[in-house]
């Protein structure tokens, strides 16, 4: 099993280039999405712009995902211990050193590996909700 995480919140290329990689990595993936609120505590009060049942759809739709999951922790760390992944794939715009140390522990304490896939440049929810809000 493939794990990854992330809010989803208006679902662009970049996401689907980056699922379609993390997929690549084994044999099913299974998604974790930051609830409502905890995507509210991330990127602040107007945020996040599809609720988390309508974000966990749209993955869900996707043929690179295999399943999704909503978490309302800040931290994903107990997902990742309840689902044991082989794999944690994390985008590119982290690296080791900055993975939230829990979550590492939690993946070598359970002999799994940790990949980075690249990221997708110059695709972002937060560009795009500034470019939609440039709109007149």
């Amino acid at each position: 099993m493939v794990f990854t995480n992330g809010c989803f919140d208006i679902l662009h290329v970049g996401h689907v280039g980056y699922l379609e990689a993390a997929r690549k990595l084994g044999d099913y993936l299974v998604v974790a999405i930051n609830s409502d609120s905890s995507v509210r505590k991330l990127k602040g009060p107007s945020r996040p712009i599809n609720n988390q049942r309508s974000r966990a759809r749209v993955l869900a739709a996707l043929s690179s995902v295999d399943g999704v999951v909503i978490f309302g922790a800040k931290r994903v760390t107990s997902v990742l211990r309840r689902l044991r992944p082989e794999i944690y794939a994390k985008g590119g715009d982290y690296a080791l050193a900055s993975l939230d140390q829990g979550e590492r522990r939690a993946i070598d304490s359970l002999g799994g590996k940790i990949r980075i896939l690249p990221v997708w440049r110059g695709y972002s929810t937060s560009r795009l909700i500034r470019k939609i809000g440039r709109q007149k």
